[in-house]
Protein backbone atom coordinates (compact mmCIF):
# COMPACT_ATOMS: atom_id res chain seq x y z
CA UNK A 1 0.00 0.00 0.00
CA UNK A 2 1.66 3.47 -0.62
CA UNK A 3 1.26 6.36 1.34
CA UNK A 4 -0.02 9.77 -0.82
CA UNK A 5 1.33 13.05 1.12
CA UNK A 6 -1.33 15.47 0.70
CA UNK A 7 0.49 18.47 -0.96
CA UNK A 8 -2.25 21.35 -0.51
CA UNK A 9 -0.79 24.61 -1.22
CA UNK A 10 -1.30 26.94 1.54
CA UNK A 11 -1.38 30.88 0.21
CA UNK A 12 -0.16 33.00 3.27
CA UNK A 13 0.94 36.48 3.16
CA UNK A 14 3.41 38.02 5.77
CA UNK A 15 1.01 40.69 7.40
CA UNK A 16 4.01 41.16 10.36
CA UNK A 17 5.40 44.21 8.17
CA UNK A 18 2.38 45.24 6.89
CA UNK A 19 1.90 47.10 10.23
CA UNK A 20 5.10 48.89 9.88
CA UNK A 21 4.65 50.24 6.69
CA UNK A 22 1.00 51.77 7.80
CA UNK A 23 2.48 53.21 10.55
CA UNK A 24 5.29 55.00 8.57
CA UNK A 25 3.08 55.86 5.71
CA UNK A 26 0.71 57.32 8.64
CA UNK A 27 3.93 59.32 9.73
CA UNK A 28 5.04 60.41 6.95
CA UNK A 29 1.22 62.36 5.65
CA UNK A 30 1.03 63.74 8.94
CA UNK A 31 4.41 65.37 8.17
CA UNK A 32 3.81 66.59 4.96
CA UNK A 33 0.41 67.33 6.00
CA UNK A 34 1.60 70.45 8.46
CA UNK A 35 4.24 71.47 6.30
CA UNK A 36 1.56 72.67 3.44
CA UNK A 37 1.20 76.01 3.33
CA UNK A 38 -2.40 76.75 3.55
CA UNK A 39 -2.01 80.36 1.54
CA UNK A 40 -1.50 78.10 -1.81
CA UNK A 41 -4.73 77.10 -2.13
CA UNK A 42 -7.29 78.75 -4.30
CA UNK A 43 -10.86 79.45 -3.64
CA UNK A 44 -13.27 82.04 -3.86
CA UNK A 45 -14.28 84.10 -0.63
CA UNK A 46 -17.25 83.38 1.08
CA UNK A 47 -20.50 85.35 0.80
CA UNK A 48 -22.79 86.51 3.65
CA UNK A 49 -26.12 84.35 3.88
CA UNK A 50 -27.16 86.92 6.70
CA UNK A 51 -25.87 89.99 8.02
CA UNK A 52 -25.56 90.79 11.87
CA UNK A 53 -27.59 93.92 12.52
CA UNK A 54 -26.63 95.84 16.16
CA UNK A 55 -28.19 98.73 17.89
CA UNK A 56 -25.02 100.01 18.89
CA UNK A 57 -23.71 103.55 17.92
CA UNK A 58 -21.52 102.71 14.85
CA UNK A 59 -18.88 105.26 12.73
CA UNK A 60 -19.62 104.42 8.83
CA UNK A 61 -16.48 104.74 6.70
CA UNK A 62 -17.41 104.68 3.09
CA UNK A 63 -15.00 103.67 -0.18
CA UNK A 64 -16.21 104.99 -3.70
CA UNK A 65 -15.33 102.94 -6.98
CA UNK A 66 -13.37 106.12 -7.84
CA UNK A 67 -11.79 105.98 -4.31
CA UNK A 68 -13.54 108.96 -2.11
CA UNK A 69 -13.60 108.22 1.33
CA UNK A 70 -16.51 109.43 3.52
CA UNK A 71 -16.89 109.15 7.50
CA UNK A 72 -20.37 109.33 7.81
CA UNK A 73 -21.49 110.73 4.57
CA UNK A 74 -18.73 113.65 5.05
CA UNK A 75 -16.21 113.24 2.28
CA UNK A 76 -12.38 113.56 3.71
CA UNK A 77 -9.07 113.02 1.78
CA UNK A 78 -7.30 110.16 2.32
CA UNK A 79 -4.14 111.50 4.14
CA UNK A 80 -6.73 113.24 6.54
CA UNK A 81 -8.93 109.81 6.88
CA UNK A 82 -6.84 108.54 9.86
CA UNK A 83 -6.89 112.30 12.00
CA UNK A 84 -10.43 112.67 10.45
CA UNK A 85 -11.41 109.25 11.98
CA UNK A 86 -9.54 109.48 15.44
CA UNK A 87 -11.30 112.76 16.07
CA UNK A 88 -14.80 111.40 15.14
CA UNK A 89 -14.04 108.47 17.85
CA UNK A 90 -12.47 110.99 19.95
CA UNK A 91 -11.81 108.70 23.60
CA UNK A 92 -14.24 106.25 23.12
CA UNK A 93 -11.92 103.67 21.90
CA UNK A 94 -14.23 100.93 22.04
CA UNK A 95 -16.37 102.09 18.98
CA UNK A 96 -16.74 100.53 16.19
CA UNK A 97 -15.95 101.30 12.80
CA UNK A 98 -17.97 99.72 9.84
CA UNK A 99 -15.63 99.92 6.52
CA UNK A 100 -18.17 99.59 3.71
CA UNK A 101 -15.80 99.01 0.22
CA UNK A 102 -16.96 97.58 -3.23
CA UNK A 103 -16.04 94.36 -4.59
CA UNK A 104 -14.47 95.22 -7.14
CA UNK A 105 -12.03 97.05 -5.50
CA UNK A 106 -8.68 96.06 -5.10
CA UNK A 107 -7.48 94.79 -2.39
CA UNK A 108 -4.60 96.93 -1.28
CA UNK A 109 -7.41 99.98 -1.08
CA UNK A 110 -9.08 97.52 1.83
CA UNK A 111 -5.57 96.94 3.38
CA UNK A 112 -4.49 101.05 3.19
CA UNK A 113 -8.12 101.53 5.45
CA UNK A 114 -7.63 98.46 7.65
CA UNK A 115 -3.55 99.56 8.45
CA UNK A 116 -5.35 102.26 9.79
CA UNK A 117 -7.55 100.50 12.53
CA UNK A 118 -4.36 98.22 13.26
CA UNK A 119 -1.87 101.58 13.75
CA UNK A 120 -4.98 102.95 16.09
CA UNK A 121 -5.63 99.97 17.95
CA UNK A 122 -9.52 100.33 16.53
CA UNK A 123 -12.13 97.59 15.81
CA UNK A 124 -13.01 97.75 12.28
CA UNK A 125 -16.07 95.55 10.89
CA UNK A 126 -16.44 94.91 6.78
CA UNK A 127 -19.97 95.52 6.17
CA UNK A 128 -21.33 92.67 3.16
CA UNK A 129 -24.37 92.58 1.63
CA UNK A 130 -27.21 88.98 1.89
CA UNK A 131 -27.34 86.76 -1.06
Amino acid sequence: MSIKRKRRFHAEVATSSLSDIMFFLLLFFLIISTLANPNVIKMTLPKAKSNEKTNKQLISLSVTEDKKFYIDKEPVDFENLETSLMTKIGTDKDQTVVVRIPFNLQVQDLVDVLQIGVKNNLKFVIATSPK
